[in-house]
């Protein structure tokens, strides 16, 4: 069971919530996909379509840390996706699938971010805990790949934050101090949820309590299995399995 007691869940207002990798499973999505366009180059469910999947995702991160240290770079995430796969296609690895991935099947293949799977217990976690605080999304992506990926998968968004309303990338301060200033709230009355320890560091500096979930294709093994509460001596406020726990966990602070 999951303690709460040094934690009063009744202050937050707010959960801001990643949504890649932590509302949706990109993972799963992308992997699949990319092997579905590649003509054939590709095989689903190889070593290959993982590896691929896996690298355009690694060019998101270097990416935005890039950014987010106010180096140079675009603040919406379908062009920065569009310009890390161009650079896959000309290594010496990928560069054979260049050859049959022209503008339209580019174009294709940056939609797929538009329409990832959800984790199963996305939809009916968030349904719940809709009912007992405000639920926004505090998102790298840009605002239309949202809005899409809310559509498609039916995500209960109460409001959407991207960061390219923010001009940076998380982890960068702003983008966490810009949504609590929209929101009217001061910081402790807002909870960030992610599935990764650096986005909950970033947001417990500016004053916001963290909520670990851990997703298999996210952290590490070794930093999921090392991640510990504060009152553990860990470094963040509250762990939980899946969204339909943490839902649970409010509902029964509010009507304590």
């Amino acid at each position: 069971m999951t303690n709460t007691e040094h934690l009063d869940l009744r202050e937050i207002d707010a959960c801001l919530f990643d949504v890649f990798g932590t509302v949706l499973n990109w993972h799963s999505t992308v992997t699949r996909q990319v092997a579905r366009l590649s003509k054939g180059l590709l095989l689903e469910g190889s070593q290959d379509a993982v590896d691929f999947a896996e690298e355009w995702r690694a060019g998101y991160y270097a990416y935005v840390k890039r950014v987010s240290q106010g180096g140079e770079g675009t603040s919406n995430a379908d062009i920065m996706h569009r310009e890390i796969l161009d650079d896959m296609l000309t290594t010496p690895r990928w560069s054979h699938i260049a050859e049959v991935w022209g503008e339209s099947d580019r174009e294709d293949l940056t939609q797929i971010w538009h329409n990832l799977d959800a984790y199963h217990d996305t939809i009916p976690g968030l349904t719940e805990l809709k009912r007992h605080v405000n639920i926004l999304a505090l998102s790298n992506g840009n605002f239309r790949l949202l809005l899409d990926l809310a559509k498609n998968q039916g995500v209960p968004w109460d409001g959407i934050f991207s960061s390219e309303m923010f001009g940076s990338y998380k982890p960068n301060k702003k983008v966490y101090q810009s949504a609590a200033y929209h929101l009217s709230l001061p910081p402790h009355k807002i909870a960030m949820v992610a599935a990764h320890r650096h986005d909950l560091l970033a947001a417990a500096s500016v004053g916001f309590k963290t909520i670990y979930v851990p997703r298999p294709a996210e952290d590490s093994r070794e930093v999921r299995e090392s991640m510990r509460t504060k009152e553990d001596g860990g470094e963040v406020d509250l762990i939980v399995k899946d969204f339909e726990e943490l839902a649970r966990l409010i509902r029964e602070a509010q009507q304590s």
